[in-house]
């Protein structure tokens, strides 16, 4: 991983953030929500603990979709580009791998969800730990 603090942005640059802290773990996830939130077969995203991440810029510009189960998601409001999503329950927070700037140097080491994962992108074999439903919290 790169030196710390990492930084990110949307696709507009309306919002810009830092990460302070290194993440908990890095992941793909196969679930449903995830795909069509993002258009793809699967979301990269690292989970940060509570107050790793810092809105630097465009928080007024941050929107919020809480679904009736499953984590907050948000987003910029202006772009559309998905950001972050928010367990109140474990309280980390999960940012999106594309919304950090290059050279980060997170590397997921595992996919959850995969009783979801579509039949339409074969999941690589790239040694990742792979799990049915939600990896185990390491928080």
């Amino acid at each position: 991983m790169s030196a710390l603090p990492l930084t990110g942005r949307c696709l507009c640059g309306a919002v810009r953030f830092g990460v302070t802290t290194p993440p908990l773990s890095a992941g793909y996830c196969h679930c449903t929500r995830c795909q069509r939130r993002t258009g793809t077969a699967a979301s990269a995203q690292a989970r940060l603990p509570e107050g790793a991440l810092r809105i630097v810029a465009g928080e007024e510009e941050i929107r919020t979709w809480q679904p009736e189960q499953g984590f907050a998601k948000q987003f910029c409001g202006r772009c559309g580009s998905a950001l972050f999503s928010h367990d109140p329950e474990r309280r980390h927070w999960a940012v999106r791998l594309g919304a950090l700037d290059p050279g980060h140097g997170i590397r997921p080491t595992y996919r959850q969800r995969l009783e979801s994962a579509c039949d339409w992108e074969p999941i690589p074999d790239d040694g990742l730990d792979r799990f049915p439903g939600r990896a185990p919290a390491n928080d």
